[in-house]
């Protein structure tokens, strides 16, 4: 079966009521994971939505918090690291880690950034997005990443889409707010599917533009379980 990831990311707006909903709500709907993320004011930088995006990041005063709504919900949970403290922070309470396409492409270079070297020393699983093959990547950790082809592009155009080296990979992550792009990879064999949510599409959540709302992911859920069913 697909691992189904909901990325909550920056859209609970730091809310305790709204991401105990979400998490709930994914949980019903049939995800088998939530996702966040942990980053500092200086990843943020000059952010006009600085103050509201810093709610929503994952850290020591609110990360116990979000482990016990997922425990509640018996959903997992885990977390896109942007600094290497974060690692520290997280470690201790997720299975996984999530590296966006930004902090992986020192691999491409034969590079490890400090940020990748303390996640990969935890020896657990790091999930990385990209829309370079990694097909041609040759080093010590390869055995613990699952590589997720992404079109870093918020949001990304249905025709940005290229699904031509998809066999290279182990999944998709998306960006495109048309749910024929994830479904199709489900059916070309994605192992891992990150799709964003959002609670609401006509208020602000800074993520929107590339979130499905409830419903949509309702639907796209119940597509992709169906397929499965389907012998190929």
């Amino acid at each position: 079966m697909v691992f189904l990831v909901s990325e909550i990311g920056v859209n609970w707006d730091g809310d305790v009521n709204l991401v105990r909903e979400m998490v709930s709500t994914m949980k019903r709907i049939g995800f088998d994971a939530v996702k966040f993320q942990a980053y500092n004011e200086k990843i943020i930088g000059d952010h006009p939505e600085k103050d509201r995006l810093m709610k929503s990041a994952i850290n020591k005063d609110n990360i116990d918090l979000i482990n016990d709504i997922c425990k509640d919900a018996r959903i997992e949970w885990f977390c896109t690291p942007m600094y290497p403290e974060a690692v520290d922070l997280l470690e201790p309470y997720v299975n996984r880690f999530k590296i966006r396409v930004y902090d992986g492409k020192s691999i491409f270079n034969n590079q490890n950034s400090e940020l990748l070297k303390r996640v990969f020393k935890t020896k657990k699983e790091v999930i990385i997005s990209s829309q370079i093959s990694p097909k041609n990547i040759k080093f010590k950790h390869e055995q613990m990443i699952k590589w997720l082809y992404c079109v870093p592009s918020y949001p990304c155009k249905i025709e940005e889409v290229d699904f031509t080296s998809f066999k290279d990979f182990n999944g998709y992550s998306n960006h495109c707010v048309d749910i024929s792009v994830p479904f199709t990879s489900a059916i070309l064999g994605a192992e891992i599917i990150e799709l964003h949510v959002t609670a609401d599409k006509t208020k602000d959540f800074v993520d929107n533009n590339v979130s499905f709302n409830y419903e949509e992911l309702d639907t796209l859920v119940s597509l992709i379980r169906s397929s499965e069913k389907i012998k190929r």
